[in-house]
């Protein structure tokens, strides 16, 4: 079979076997291969040891060096070509990764053949090399008839690969998603049998194979993997859990299927490069399967069979923003996604009734950044089979964004301050910096959005109003101005 292999996975390949070093290229770029899909990074693996053949990468690498992996085996490299495009490489020595019962962190053991290598690699589609420079393709194992067949198999019993390393059972829901691949039954059993020990590895491992899975063509296969597996039930509790039975008169859906659908409909709105939310967007795609979390807390049956579930919005939030921390994931990402979760039914007042201009700014505002993000959730979220319904809500929202428009032309919202900085208020009110300053600028601030802007002394006159309605001028020391207003 011929291969369309990267030019520089051949120069690297003379380097090494001109030292008298063995160099295969390993993994993903293989298979991309055999796929007919290009890979940007290469990587390869080796029979010499990191210090024999750092130098040779060192002179290679015109474009960077790195050797965060060292202790693993592993050394990387830069590739700058004429054109100006870079390759990333990486070589790591032959080896296996082993846990000990207790290890959140692999063992390294350095091997001394390529098929050991291999035999040591999460599946069989993984573990197919292709030696350079001389083109030799090895698969011990079966991988290119298991690619051929879209199944996952590990290449020894599936036992010993996750007690290798358990997070090879997330990298094969990982797979599902990405590859479109189903997982081999007897693989599939292992990882329901040895799902707990996933425990074992660390939050941050965990964090980026869900990263890569949200982030896949079809994460929906991948999620819906994960909750079959029983691996959902450690590493995300909240998804399975919305497996809610429906209601004999099927007043309510199952949350979960509905979940899936706001997954895959809010993936349909976002944008190319260009848009405003350019896909894949981990941010909505997470709020978007983290938004109805708050159900199976909430849900109560009220008379006459209806389900309520009240507040589930505000109670998901806060479940949003303890998982994602458990997660490891950024603060702005925790703190992003568990504001979407908590601002996901705010438009739907507007179906109903269409809201002032004032609520406008305040949506926009309170929304900030999130804004399209919002309207693209909100959009999603709104899966009734009522077409009337449908079309009334879609033509409610196209409507408010219209609006946004036009009132922007006006104004900047993201501009928009109180008509009294904290410096006045302090003045006025006569008191110090401390949490009543904010407590008043909050107010000044929700009256500059219901009101539009007005002049000073109507702004002195509205917190003078204010303060003395709050008792405030009973708990602090006042201005004159202040006490005036009392009299």
């Amino acid at each position: 079979m011929g291969f369309d292999v990267s030019p520089v996975a051949i120069e690297l390949g003379k380097l090494f076997k001109e030292k008298g070093y063995e160099l295969a290229l390993v993994g993903g770029p293989v298979r991309d291969l055999l796929l007919h899909r290009k890979s940007h990074d290469l990587d390869f693996c080796t029979s010499a040891r990191p210090e024999e053949f750092e130098p040779i990468l060192r002179r290679f690498g015109n474009g960077g060096f790195w050797d965060m992996g060292r202790k693993f085996g592993t050394l990387g490299a830069v590739r700058r070509l004429p054109d100006g495009t870079e390759v990333s490489v990486e070589v790591t020595t032959y080896r296996s990764d082993t846990y000990n019962p207790d290890s959140r962190k692999p063992e390294v053991n350095y091997g001394d053949s390529l098929e050991g290598d291999l035999s040591r690699r999460d599946f069989t589609v993984n573990a197919m090399a292709l030696r350079v420079p001389d083109l030799e393709f090895v698969d011990p194992f079966g991988g290119a008839d298991d690619l051929h067949k879209g199944v996952l198999r590990t290449p020894v019993s599936p036992e010993q690969s996750f007690d290798d390393d358990p997070l090879r059972m997330m990298r094969a829901v990982r797979f599902v998603a990405q590859l479109g691949f189903t997982i081999e039954p007897d693989t599939a059993e292992a990882i329901e049998r040895m799902a707990d020990r996933i425990r074992i590895v660390s939050a941050e491992r965990v964090r980026d194979e869900l990263t890569k899975l949200l982030l896949a063509d079809d994460p929906r296969s991948g999620l819906e993997a994960l909750v079959d597996s029983g691996l959902a039930d450690i590493v995300l509790p909240e998804l399975p859990a919305l497996h809610l039975e429906i209601d004999e008169h099927h007043r309510h859906k199952d949350v979960f299927g509905h979940t899936m659908m706001v997954l895959e409909r809010a993936m349909a709105l976002e944008t190319d490069a260009d848009g405003p939310v350019p896909a894949p967007d981990l941010e909505l795609r997470l709020a978007a399967i983290m938004h109805d979390v708050g159900k199976p807390k909430t849900r109560r049956f009220e008379a006459g069979g209806k389900v309520s579930f009240y507040q589930h919005d505000l109670v998901g939030a806060r479940m949003t923003r303890k998982r994602l921390k458990a997660l490891r994931f950024d603060h702005h990402i925790v703190e992003d996604v568990s504001d979407l979760v908590a601002m996901h039914l705010r438009f739907h007042g507007y179906v109903d009734e269409r809201w002032t201009d004032a609520a406008v700014r305040r949506y926009v505002k309170d929304a900030g950044h999130l804004y399209d993000r919002l309207n693209r959730l909100t959009r999603a979220d709104a899966t009734t089979a009522n077409k009337n319904k449908e079309r009334m809500f879609s033509a409610a929202m196209d409507d408010l964004e219209a609006r946004v428009i036009e009132l922007k032309k006006q104004e900047d919202f993201d501009a928009i301050r109180p008509d009294l900085n904290g410096g006045q208020i302090m003045q006025i009110l006569g008191i110090e910096p401390g949490p009543l300053v904010g407590k008043a600028y909050k107010h000044m601030l929700d009256y500059r959005l219901d009101n539009g802007p007005v002049d000073e002394a109507t702004a002195r006159e509205e917190l003078l109003r204010w303060w003395n309605e709050e008792g405030g001028a009973a708990g602090a020391g006042t201005s004159a101005e202040a006490e005036a207003s009392a009299d």
